[in-house]
């Protein structure tokens, strides 16, 4: 026991014979830290920018430039691809500055990051579209470029965001199709049919609903369920008149879905 107590108490004095690990950016002022900071996100080197804006925001919390490095924070977690973390940033920045002059840029960098979220490497490899895609990051970034456009509707973010926000209601009602898509392939019409029908009631203006009427219209057939499959055709031929879905079973004896 006498030796292990000599080892131990070795051990803590020889942790002050230690040299103490020198902070590069002791004494530097708030200006120099930014530039330092804005300099390696130039380079790409975010984790060693948003090291230098943390430090900037903890010694200079009231300094102007301590609410840009909360900004600058979230933009170089986005640019590092870590989108958890952005998004945490951008939340934070918007909990503490609800009427920062910049905080439109902030709800629109919000929905950049789920908007632009892929599913890794492989993703990008297969080039697979956002409508194959889990919907949840998509939802979520159309809820931040709605917030955005309801609250600043003059931010010179809002065109670009409403934009976004229709191509996302797009994607959103094509995942619903390709899903119904693959339940006709296996067989599975009432699931075909409800999620096809679901993508109709949601996103009513979606071009991706020229296949879901289809998608109804065969589903239901098949089920024998032809007083729906009736009304489906109706909607259909009403709001896509000139669908290249039927074009092939025009003055045919055969129903032009029998003929896909």
């Amino acid at each position: 026991m006498r030796s292990l107590a000599l080892i131990l108490a070795l051990l803590l004095g020889g942790c002050g014979l230690l040299p103490e690990l020198k902070d590069e950016t002791a004494g530097w002022s708030a200006n120099r830290l930014y530039s330092a900071a804005k300099e390696a996100m130039g380079d790409g080197s975010y984790d060693k920018a948003v090291k230098y804006f943390e430090i900037l925001e903890s010694r200079y919390p009231y300094g102007r430039y301590a609410q840009q490095a909360q900004i600058e924070i979230a933009y170089a977690y986005h640019k590092a691809n870590e989108p958890a973390s952005a998004i945490a940033a951008c939340d934070r920045f918007i909990k503490l500055h609800p009427n920062h002059p910049n905080v439109d840029y902030v709800y629109y960098l919000k929905g950049l990051v789920n908007f632009n979220e892929d599913l890794g490497i492989m993703g990008y490899i297969s080039m697979q579209d956002l409508s194959e895609r889990d919907p949840k990051a998509a939802r979520e970034s159309y809820d931040a470029f709605r917030e955005l456009v309801a609250k600043f509707p003059s931010s010179k973010y809002a065109a670009d965001a409403t934009a976004r926000m229709k191509y996302i209601v797009n994607a959103l009602a094509s995942h619903e199709v390709h899903v119904a898509r693959y339940y006709m392939k296996r067989g599975a019409y009432v699931a075909a049919a409800n999620r096809a029908q679901a993508a109709v009631r949601t996103y009513v203006d979606a071009p991706a609903n020229e296949e879901a009427l289809f998608i109804m219209v065969k589903a239901y057939d098949a089920l024998g369920l032809n007083d729906l499959r009736d009304d489906a055709e109706r909607v259909m031929r009403t709001n896509f008149p000139d669908s290249e879905y039927y074009k092939r079973g025009i003055d045919r004896k055969e129903p032009w879905w029998k003929l896909w």
